[in-house]
């Protein structure tokens, strides 16, 4: 049985291998083995650690048991975009291959627009590969706009991103 669980500060270690996990399962056939060694260290379990102390920070897991298999982020905005009022960003949406196409993604982005209504939030931003058409699908059904391009970085290589804004 699926169920969800927000992470608690003791989940960094969670958060960063179930990040790294998915991250490469989704991408890691893109880049050369020095650019993705060099992404993946600045994503360690330290690293998502301090993240969840953040105070703008907040994570939902979906576990099997206790087995996560897919989690949704919300940080402090921190790409290049022009918010019209208070925003946070959406920073990480995955799950697992075998999890896609069960309503689960639903069930965090649902999790991810109550919990940023809560707090007062006026706009959600994200960053999305302009390749990755399942998941630009995704977001527009859920309300995105896709605003401008972005240059995001694995290692050296730039990808070609979009940024995308809802307003709540």
């Amino acid at each position: 049985m699926i169920s969800f669980r927000n992470a608690t500060l003791a989940d960094g270690p969670v958060l960063g291998g179930l990040y790294r996990a998915t991250f490469l399962e989704t991408f890691g056939h893109l880049y050369k083995l020095p650019d993705l060694e060099a992404f993946m260290a600045e994503r360690s379990d330290e690293a998502f650690t301090r993240l969840l102390a953040q105070p703008d920070t907040a994570v939902r897991f979906a576990t099997i048991g206790t087995a996560p298999i897919g989690f949704c982020t919300l940080t402090a905005l921190s790409l290049p975009a022009t918010p019209q009022g208070p925003a946070i960003e959406l920073s990480h949406l995955y799950l697992f291959k075998p999890w896609h196409g069960q309503g689960l993604a639903e069930q965090l982005m649902d999790w991810a627009f109550t919990h940023a209504r809560a707090r007062g939030i006026d706009e959600i931003w994200l960053s999305v590969f302009t390749e990755n058409h399942r998941a630009r699908r995704f977001y527009a059904r859920h309300g995105f706009e896709e605003v401008r391009g972005y240059a995001f970085m694995v290692g050296n290589q730039a990808d070609e991103d979009i940024l995308a804004r809802k307003y709540l």
